[in-house]
């Protein structure tokens, strides 16, 4: 909706006023919004890029110009009508020129998506780590989180601790796919109905087994499987 308007901007957070964002955007026109895997990228005139990403707790919202809030936002980007507001942002980064974003592998939300090009990265990888902390890596595949990781393993039956090695081409792709149908229709407004996300402890809606998880990788992020129809790989013990 800002796209295209001169902007006035705030940023009422201190870690945001801290990156000087107000000073060097305010009256800028937001020449267009770009989103690549987790980023948003903001292009605005005289070549500045800025590059959020959410992550787990930020959000963006566009509002009335003027609605009332509660808090203080990271950014306040005001147009004509409306204003783009972001609660709990965490990474926010100005550049002027390209935007860092050359690292980042295919978006698995494109249409369609380039599963050739992930394939090729993430047999790039070490033989030995592990399929579900690979497909996390954004160097790989832009846009996988940790709730399509889950998701998109458990339709495909593939166990998150089994080694890159040891998955087939048809594995990963199928896994990769169920992760573009999955998010897509999520970005469309379906809600896919989660069967092992955050459902630790309960039984598996395809074969009854106890869902399990454990943190895995270097962020240790929580994988969340099912071992009777996901089996392999150096599982954690229970």
């Amino acid at each position: 909706m800002l796209a295209g308007q001169r902007v006035e901007v705030e940023t009422p957070h201190p870690r945001a006023a801290a990156k000087q964002l107000a000073e060097r955007l305010d009256g800028r026109m937001l020449e267009s919004v770009e989103a690549v895997g987790k980023n948003l990228l903001l292009h605005f005139e005289g070549g500045f890029v800025l590059r959020s990403h959410l992550r787990m707790t930020g959000r963006w919202r566009v509002e009335p110009l003027g609605a009332r809030r509660v808090g203080r936002p990271w950014l306040v980007l005001r147009g004509e009508e409306h204003e783009a507001v972001l609660w709990n942002g965490p990474v926010l980064e100005l550049e002027r020129g390209a935007a860092r974003v050359a690292h980042l592998g295919p978006d698995i939300l494109g249409l369609p998506p380039d599963l050739d090009a992930m394939l090729r990265r993430l047999r790039g990888l070490p033989g030995s780590r592990a399929v579900g902390d690979a497909i996390l890596d954004q160097r790989v595949v832009a846009g996988i989180g940790n709730l399509w990781k889950a998701e998109a393993l458990w339709e495909a039956r593939v166990s998150p601790w089994r080694q890159l090695a040891d998955v087939s081409e048809d594995e990963l792709r199928r896994t990769l796919g169920c992760a573009h149908r999955l998010m897509r229709a999520g970005v469309e407004g379906t809600r896919p109905l989660r069967h092992v996300y955050r459902r630790a402890g309960r039984a598996c809606r395809r074969c009854g087994t106890v869902i399990r998880s454990a943190p895995q990788g270097e962020s240790a992020r929580i994988a969340y499987w099912c071992p009777g129809c996901q089996r392999g790989g150096d599982e954690p013990s229970a």
